[in-house]
């Protein structure tokens, strides 16, 4: 499986420290072993899903978007809560 990443996604990741990182790629094995655990959104997202994560305790988003045909899991945006949709339309 191809695992692409956006620009917001990888600034995202640079602000991390080492444990979180190891607990966003446990995350994001999962969602390569099984696509459909994140949720669907609907209207100006649809397309993509959401997994919401715990990483030191704070419940954590991050955004995606697979492409059956081709097989690619897009990573599109990590964040809290706070402005996640609002930034992730932009």
């Amino acid at each position: 499986m191809n695992v692409l990443q956006t620009l917001s996604f990888k600034k995202a990741l640079k602000k991390l420290h080492a444990n979180q990182k190891q607990q966003l790629d446990d995350a994001i094995k999962l969602i390569i072993a099984n696509p459909n655990i994140g949720a669907p959104k609907k209207g100006d997202l649809a397309g993509i899903s959401v997994y919401k994560f715990k990483m030191i305790k704070q419940p954590v988003l991050l955004a995606y978007h697979y492409q059956d045909e081709t097989i690619t899991l897009t990573l599109l945006s990590l964040g809290t809560h706070e402005n996640f949709y609002k930034s992730l339309k932009t």
